[in-house]
């Protein structure tokens, strides 16, 4: 049976600190676009996070441990978006792209077979796709329907118009 660390509530307040800040100091620039601001906080965030590291890691817990050795290891992952903030740090869209499926995988009990999965896939797709760009469905998939039917070769297109 392994311990608990007895730092692990003091390395989860401090890492949560950082967390935050990290949160804080996307928001802002998220909403300014400071990028000359943004990349200094950058740089000193990475060096508190570095130090921080440095001081809890050999303190830490079997499974603290772990999450610290990771954030060590995989720092250029775990914080991507910090040299990369048109990323942002978390994963709410794609979580919130996904819920129509996993909803519609739950109430419909599944796809039967690989090629009704890539169907229904394919769908699900096209509606998240035409939601995000403040679409129509149900335009987008009559206009489909129109140009199929008269084997036009212009079909509506899911790519941004810029």
């Amino acid at each position: 049976m392994q311990l608990p660390g007895l730092h692990n509530q003091a390395i989860g307040e401090t890492f949560v600190d950082l967390i935050d800040e990290a949160f804080r100091s996307y928001g802002r620039w998220f909403q300014t676009l400071d990028s000359t601001s943004y990349n200094d906080w950058v740089n000193k965030f990475k060096s508190k996070v570095q130090q921080t590291l440095d001081e809890w890691i050999d303190l830490a817990g079997a499974n603290a441990g772990k999450l610290l050795r990771s954030l060590r290891d995989k720092a250029h992952q775990w914080w991507y978006f910090l040299e990369h903030p048109e990323v942002p740090p978390d994963n709410n869209q794609a979580e919130r792209s996904l819920r129509l499926a996993v909803t519609k995988r739950k109430v419909s009990g599944g796809s039967r077979s690989m090629e009704r999965f890539q169907h229904t896939a394919n769908l699900l797709t096209v509606v998240q796709t035409c939601r995000r760009q403040g679409r129509s469905v149900i335009d987008f998939f009559a206009q489909s329907l129109l140009a199929d039917s008269i084997n036009s070769q212009s079909r509506p297109s899911l790519l941004p118009q810029y």
